[in-house]
C-alpha cells in the first residue's frame, strides 16, 4: 500500500508538472485581462493635471508635457517624430501616457526601470526635451499664489522639485482606459474572432501579454528607420545629445536608432534595435505606431506582422510570416480596436486654465505646434 501511495504521489508531481510547463509554453494568453483599480490621490492628481499643462516647466517657457504627449491623440505625440524642445526636434514618437501609471519599465529602449518619479525629472531636464533646471522651476512654481494652495492643499507643504516630481505622476494615474470593450465583454463577434488568431494562429500573445498587453521585454522585429532622424539636422543634434549621454559607440557615425542597446552595450551589436514592446491599449487614438512613427494605421501594422516584420540582422529569429487571410487581417485589427476605450479628452481630462496676465507671453501648448 505504502509502495502504491508513492506511485501516486510520483504521477501527481509529474503530473502538476507537465501542467504548469505546458501553461507556460502556451504563452500568457490566461493573463491578458483588465487593469487593476489604482488609488487615487484627488488633490494632488489636480495639482499634477495643472503641471502636465504648464510651459512653465520648460527652460524657455515654450513647452508643456502636453505639447507632445497630446490629449488629442490619446495623449501621445500625432508626429511620427516628436516636437522636442524648441531649438531641436525629437528622434521618437511620443508614447501614449494611458495607463503608463501601469508600467514597471518606461521609454522606447527601456532605459528606466524605477519608477514614474525618475521619468517625470528625466523628462523636465533633459536638453532637448523640457531643458529646465530644476532650481529655476522650483522658483517658477512658488511665485504663483495657485500653486502655492493647491500644494498644501495637497498636503505637500510648500513647493519642491520633489513633491513636483509626486505630483505629475499621481495625475497620470488618471489617465487608465475607461469603458474598454474587451475589459466589459462587450466585443463584436468580429473582435472575438480577431482574439482567437491573437491569442492561437497569429500568437501575438507570445509579446503582448498581461493587463497592458506587453511582456515588459525589448524585441527588434524589423521596423525601418524613420531617416528624418538623420537628414533633419535639428533631429539628429537631439541623438547626438542622447547618444553622448547614454554612451553609445561611434554615434557621430551612427545611422540607426540603437534602442535598448543603452542598457546592454553589446559590443557584437547584436542588441541594436530592440525597443520595448508597446501597449496594446487605446491604439484606436495613438497613430502613428512603432517608436519612430514609420506605420500610420493598424491595418499596415497588422499586415507588416502578417508579413514576418521588416529586414533587420538583429531580428527576432521567432518571427515568421503568420499567413493570415485578408479576413483573419480585419478580424484581428477589430480585436485591437476593441482595446481602446473612451477617449480621454472631455474637459475634465484637459486644463484649460489661463495664465495670469504677466505670463502672456507664454506660448499656449496649443498653439506650440501650429
Amino acid at each position: 500500500m505504502s509502495s502504491n501511495r508513492t506511485v501516486r504521489h510520483r504521477l501527481l508531481t509529474i503530473s502538476v508538472g507537465l501542467a504548469i510547463t505546458l501553461s507556460a509554453n502556451l504563452g500568457q494568453a490566461e493573463d491578458i485581462g483588465p487593469l487593476p483599480p489604482l488609488k487615487i490621490d484627488k488633490a494632488k492628481a489636480e495639482l499634477g493635471k495643472r503641471l502636465f499643462f504648464d510651459p512653465r516647466l520648460s527652460g524657455d517657457g515654450a513647452i508643456s508635457c502636453a505639447s507632445c504627449h497630446q490629449p488629442d491623440n490619446g495623449f501621445s505625440s500625432k508626429e511620427a517624430l516628436s516636437p522636442g524642445y524648441p531649438g531641436n526636434k525629437h528622434f521618437r514618437n511620443a508614447p501614449t501616457m494611458i495607463n503608463t501609471a501601469h508600467k514597471k519599465v518606461w521609454m522606447h529602449d527601456g532605459r528606466i526601470g524605477t519608477n514614474l518619479n525618475d521619468v517625470t525629472r528625466g523628462m523636465i531636464t533633459e536638453d532637448y526635451l523640457m531643458n529646465m533646471d530644476m532650481r529655476i522651476m522650483q522658483e517658477r512654481v512658488k511665485q504663483d499664489p495657485v500653486y502655492m494652495k493647491m500644494f498644501k492643499d495637497a498636503g505637500y507643504g510648500e513647493p519642491s522639485n520633489g513633491k513636483v516630481r509626486k505630483a505629475i505622476p499621481e495625475y497620470l494615474k488618471t489617465l487608465t482606459s475607461r469603458n474598454v470593450p474587451f475589459d466589459n465583454g462587450n466585443m463584436a463577434d468580429k473582435a472575438k474572432r480577431g482574439m482567437e488568431l491573437f491569442k492561437g494562429k497569429a500568437n501575438c500573445v507570445a509579446c503582448h501579454n498581461g493587463p497592458l498587453f506587453s511582456d515588459g521585454k525589448a524585441h527588434n522585429t524589423g521596423v525601418p528607420e524613420n531617416l528624418d532622424v538623420f537628414l533633419d539636422p535639428e533631429r539628429h543634434q537631439a541623438f547626438i545629445a542622447y547618444s553622448m549621454f547614454l554612451g553609445n559607440e561611434n554615434y557621430m557615425n551612427l545611422k540607426r536608432d540603437p534602442g535598448a542597446h543603452v542598457q546592454t552595450h553589446k559590443a557584437d551589436g547584436s542588441d541594436m534595435g530592440k525597443f520595448m514592446t508597446p501597449t496594446l491599449r487605446e491604439l484606436k487614438y495613438t497613430a502613428p505606431y512603432m517608436h519612430n512613427g514609420m506605420i500610420d494605421t493598424l491595418k499596415e501594422v497588422v499586415a507588416f506582422y502578417n508579413n514576418g516584420g521588416g529586414e533587420d540582422s538583429n531580428k527576432e529569429p521567432s518571427l515568421k510570416p503568420l499567413g493570415l487571410s485578408a479576413a483573419e487581417q480585419k478580424d484581428l485589427v477589430a480585436f485591437l480596436q476593441a482595446l481602446s476605450g473612451e477617449a480621454l479628452t472631455t474637459p475634465a481630462d484637459v486644463w484649460t486654465e489661463e495664465f495670469p496676465d504677466e505670463y502672456e507671453v507664454i506660448a499656449d501648448w496649443r498653439n506650440v505646434r501650429n
